[in-house]
């Protein structure tokens, strides 16, 4: 796992971090550039989007963003275009405005959560179409900010409403969750179960996927297992549980049952080190991504904690970034991070 090359993290000045601290919360399309052939880049365009640059081995290359779903080539389906000839929404209105949360259901279809329309989107990919929802049953959606789904069941965390809402495909309310959790603000499914990194409670409470409370681990600290407003949350393949645990700037690893594992980061301005960590996630060779919020950037880990890449600096050119925060990876290893300020969803292909 160690053969990704290090790459050293680019900062803003301290103004800028100072500005960011405060607006940060707790809770069109580019054409793709190829993964390459060789490993060897002399050319700047073929530089382009390869992370380390030349002439370290490529590993990480940049494919497209996503801002709505025409990047993706999908049409609205039947049932969404009956809603939205109801409701009035509009072709110019099928656009990202601040994606927040993202998943991937077990066929890869990208879920994205969007706080500044409060929407939420499925973009399925198997049937080149796309269904988005503001309102699950009469339940309005305020600040909806993680999603999973599993089965036919999508389940949104409302940060604002304190509720984990689980529907349909046609936005029909299954049930809701709102016992023994205050502020959920991140969600991931596991076999048959559904992990929530409650932020105002500092643990991670778990939760059948008929929506019964199972059992819960953490409470608020800043030693190995306690958590200072945990925000995302995400599963290995052999079931180990990482947690962002954001105030306290690290990731941690604990095993199926809660029991504290490992740690990633901690707070600092250097490689391998957090600011604002928000979005986790493993690809399909155990690889730990994390989004950073502050620092405009994710770096990649493996599960013993050592720093391996880092991914962006601010701004808005491919691979750069604007408040990203959620992230997810699919079983081929491509990379969905939402960019929340830059009004997109970026993605990458690990070079195995």
């Amino acid at each position: 796992m160690q053969t990704i090359f290090h790459h050293s993290l680019r900062f803003g000045p301290a103004k800028r971090f100072f500005l960011l601290a405060i607006l940060i919360p707790l809770g069109g399309c580019q054409h793709p550039v190829p993964a390459p052939a060789g490993l060897t880049h002399t050319s700047e365009e073929e530089v382009l989007g390869l992370w380390p640059a030349p002439p370290a081995q490529a590993r990480l290359a940049y494919v497209q963003n996503i801002s709505g779903p025409i990047d993706l080539g999908l049409r609205p389906s039947r049932w969404s275009r009956i809603t939205h000839l109801l409701t009035g929404q509009k072709k110019s209105n099928y656009t990202l405005v601040k994606p927040l949360g993202i998943a991937l259901d077990e066929d890869d279809n990208i879920c994205v959560t969007d706080t500044g329309t409060a929407l939420v989107w499925y973009f399925d990919q198997q049937r080149k179409s796309f269904k988005s929802w503001g309102k699950i049953g009469s339940i309005k959606l305020v600040s909806p900010v993680a999603i999973a789904k599993r089965k036919g069941t999508f389940f949104v965390a409302d940060s604002s409403l304190g509720t984990i809402l689980a529907f349909d495909d046609r936005g029909k309310l299954r049930f809701e969750i709102q016992d023994e959790i205050k502020r959920p603000a991140g969600l991931a499914i596991f076999g048959d179960k559904l992990y929530v990194a409650d932020a105002s409670s500092h643990r991670v409470a778990i939760f059948s996927l008929a929506g019964e409370f199972l059992g819960a681990f953490g409470q608020r600290g800043a030693a190995p297992g306690e958590f200072n407003f945990p925000t995302h949350v995400a599963i290995t393949s052999d079931g180990r549980i990482l947690v962002t645990d954001s105030m306290n700037a690290r990731v941690q690893i604990f095993d199926a049952e809660g029991k504290f594992l490992n740690l990633i980061g901690g707070i600092g301005d250097g490689s391998g080190y957090f600011s604002r960590p928000k979005g986790v996630a493993v690809d399909a060779q155990d690889h730990v991504y994390v989004t950073d919020a502050l620092f405009d950037n994710f770096q990649i880990f493996d599960l013993e904690g050592h720093f391996l890449l880092t991914v962006g600096k601010v701004g808005s050119a491919p691979g750069d970034f604007w408040l990203p925060s959620g992230i997810a990876i699919s079983k081929d290893n491509h990379v969905y991070v939402a960019d929340s300020y830059n009004r997109r969803v970026q993605v990458f292909k690990y070079l195995d």
